[in-house]
């Protein structure tokens, strides 16, 4: 039983360090593509806000809308929200993603220049063609 408690302090170290990657490669968000997140984020409604107590997901035009998931769950909440508002106002067209408004025209037109950024809205937005 001696040796058995010898062990005993590695093996609680090697778990707890195992749980704590785990989480931390869960938790963090997923690759985005520069140029195109960068252009459609302006039309998105969702933002993220720091405050003192963590981040906070909010909605443009509604004061209303708050979401604090913890930290674990942060990051899929948040593209999880960008997916939905994306499958409705998002139209992929050949290589050119039109941006949608509210009622459906066309406020912004982005030329997608190779098969990344193609892959990316596909995967990141779940726009279908």
């Amino acid at each position: 039983m001696s040796k058995l408690s010898k062990f005993l302090p590695f093996a609680l170290f090697l778990a707890f360090f195992l749980i704590g990657f785990a989480t931390f490669i869960n938790s963090k968000p997923s690759h985005k593509n520069e140029r195109v997140y960068k252009i459609v984020r302006k039309y998105s409604p969702y933002y993220i806000e720091k405050t003192f107590g963590g981040l906070i997901i909010k909605k443009k035009g509604d004061d209303k809308f708050k979401k604090e998931p913890d930290n674990a769950n942060f990051f899929k909440e948040f593209e999880a929200l960008e997916k939905k508002w994306g499958e409705g106002h998002l139209k992929l067209e050949g290589n050119s993603l039109n941006i949608l408004d509210d009622s459906g025209k066309i406020v912004k037109k982005v030329e997608l220049k190779n098969k990344d950024e193609i892959n990316f809205v596909h995967k990141y937005y779940g726009v279908k063609q």
